[in-house]
């Protein structure tokens, strides 16, 4: 073998050559094997030599630990290892590529170094890629541009985006230009955190400095963190940029823009957007018809939903876990349970296997219609199913147990959940905090808003809403205000705020100028009911209710004719009970014209309602 080899060598026949010809030349034994590693990686042809290795390595029929045995017998040199972890980096073999790396004294070339890093990665072994990382920077390894992308990529796998960013930093530190795979690796690192202005930045740096231009991936990455905000507009005006860069989309491409127009609701564009895949000979996947088939279960349009079902298995493109997903979870939305848990059954049948999510969406289902037995059943079956509960199961189990004021269960199933040693989110503690509060048990509720704090987690609108809304029940109402006031930066000179506030929405207000209307602080009311509006919130009806209930209360009539305009100029003035507190409201302070109008317009609407007596 090693003759052959010489003397191919001298007259200058490629060896690849050889072993595409004589594939069986190559079969040999393993001290065979090392001769070839050896002659090859003293020539400096390291394309040669992986392919030759990873051949031998397919071909052989000994033991792996024969392999092993009679290379760490045999004297190779950090090149020849070099060889074999490529070769067993690139068969997927990233154990046995390591074995390889830490039996050398010293450092193998780069390109191996990168490849078992990336495997290493690839794998999802995050913590044996920084020590091997450490380890070669102990061995005096350059980290090159390659290198520091695959560690970014790993840090964006552990969702650790704050250190991606430094390793990026590390690099421009180094004099080391990014490329167009760095850049793209960052720009995602800013569409994952929402900060889409620092990701345009990146976008833009590359554009203008024309050594890295955007590619396809960095697009698609950009487009991608817009569909995730609903931006529409930017999605489209990347994709027609794209068009002019003479760049062709892709299906994910067109999976994006989908999956952007079924976010605004606008499903007639998202189909016409399906069907235009056909103009680029681009065709569609599970994923894009999952994006569609998802669009329709949103709005309750569950017959086009499965039309599209039907199509996509005519094309010879099966259902996954994903569609089976949304189509339970279209149907627990519109109440159908025994429809959805009848999906279940059929994915059984047809070899789909059913994931946490499927399960938390049923056991949500059966939250949302009162029924906690059979919540409880279904989580029973997916702990006989292998599947654990997780922090979104519990979560949705301690809701429907709030709402129906069962305390016991709810803290049950938050000491589960710590001896389980799952860690309860923002989402489990809101709950928790909403049920207390519910029934009248304000001080644990604070207790675990503390706790809450402790943790380390930041408290959503919903958070400071259920507290709010705790306070006020218990009556303490300055404390209610405070806790408004210092979690949506209403304190802050200039409004500036920091990531421990929320902005408000109409539930919170809703909720805070409720309880001071029914403490009697009606001025105090009227300042946030004004300040609602101004951030351009629409009231509900109960909230005018409560707000005419407490002017004509007061006898501010010239508040109430106020509201009474505002209220025509919302379209909220239809509504038969706002009708009814006009006229009641207007007879008892003697606007006897006004309430009669009000009596009129009941009247007609086929409501009759006394003109005088209570």
């Amino acid at each position: 073998m090693c003759a052959m080899l010489n003397l191919a060598r001298r007259k200058g026949i490629p060896i690849i050559n050889i072993a595409l010809t004589h594939p069986s030349s190559f079969t040999t034994s393993a001290s065979d094997a090392n001769a070839i590693v050896h002659i090859l990686a003293s020539s400096h042809n390291f394309a040669e030599a992986t392919f030759l290795a990873k051949q031998r390595l397919q071909n052989s029929r000994e033991p792996r630990t024969l392999l092993f045995q009679s290379l760490n017998r045999a004297s190779l040199t950090p090149r020849a290892c070099g060889v074999l972890v490529l070769a067993f980096c690139q068969l997927g073999l990233v154990h046995e590529a390591l074995w390889i790396y830490k039996i050398l004294s010293s450092l193998p070339p780069l390109q191996p170094c990168n490849a078992l890093l990336h495997g290493l990665v690839k794998t999802q072994r995050f913590d044996s890629a920084w020590e091997l990382y450490g380890d070669m920077v102990s061995r005096g390894f350059s980290p090159t541009v390659v290198t520091y992308g695959i560690l970014m990529q790993c840090c964006c796998a552990q969702g650790d985006f704050s250190n991606a960013r430094k390793v990026f930093d590390e690099m421009l530190e180094r004099g080391i230009e990014p490329n167009v795979v760095v850049y793209t690796i960052l720009i995602r690192v800013f569409c994952n955190e929402g900060r889409m202005g620092e990701a345009e930045g990146v976008f833009g740096r590359m554009r203008e400095s024309g050594a890295a231009m955007p590619n396809l991936y960095t697009y698609k990455t950009l487009m991608d963190g817009y569909c995730k905000m609903g931006d529409v507009k930017r999605v489209f005006d990347l994709y027609c940029d794209m068009l002019k860069r003479g760049l062709r989309p892709d299906v994910v491409t067109f999976t994006t823009l989908i999956d952007v127009l079924c976010k605004v609701g606008d499903l007639k564009a998202a189909r016409n957007c399906f069907a235009y895949m056909a103009k680029f000979d681009v065709a569609p996947n599970v994923h894009a018809y999952n994006s569609l088939i998802d669009g329709y279960c949103k709005v309750g349009n569950l017959p086009e939903a499965m039309r599209l079902w039907v199509e996509m298995e005519r094309c010879g493109i099966f259902p996954d876990v994903f569609t089976y997903n949304i189509f339970i979870k279209g149907l627990c939305d519109l109440g159908r349970l025994e429809e959805a848990k009848g999906l279940m059954e059929k994915m059984d049948k047809v070899g789909v296997l059913a994931n946490s999510v499927t399960y938390n969406v049923v056991i949500d289902g059966c939250c949302k219609t009162g029924d906690m037995e059979k919540a409880i059943e279904v989580c029973s079956q997916m702990t006989e199913r292998k599947i654990e509960p997780n922090v979104i199961t519990f979560s949705t189990l301690i809701d429907g147990f709030c709402k129906k004021g069962n305390v016991n269960a709810v803290m049950g199933l938050y000491m589960e959940m710590v001896i389980k040693g799952i860690v309860p989110d923002v989402v489990t503690y809101t709950a928790l905090i909403d049920g207390h509060c519910k029934v009248g048990n304000t001080k644990e509720a604070l207790r675990l808003h503390k706790e809450m704090l402790d943790a380390g987690l930041t408290p959503n609108v919903f958070t400071v809403s259920c507290v709010i809304d705790g306070l006020l029940k218990d009556g303490r109402t300055y404390e209610a205000i405070k806790l408004f006031l210092e979690k949506t930066g209403g304190g802050c000179p200039g409004g500036k705020m920091d990531s421990g506030f929320c902005s408000p929405n109409s539930v919170m207000y809703a909720i805070l100028i409720q309880g001071l209307c029914k403490d009697g602080r009606i001025f105090k009311a009227a300042k946030f009911f004004a300040e609602m509006r101004w951030n351009g919130f629409k009231p509900d009806m109960q909230v005018y209710v409560t707000m005419l209930q407490a002017h004509f209360r007061s006898k501010h009539m010239l508040d109430v004719m106020m509201l009474h305009v505002d209220m025509l100029k919302m379209g909220v003035i239809g509504n038969s009970s706002i009708y009814r507190v006009l006229s009641r409201g207007y007879r008892e302070n003697g606007y006897l014209k006004s309430a009669h109008m009000c009596s009129e317009h009941l009247k007609e609407c086929g409501i009759q309602f006394p003109e005088s007596g209570g």
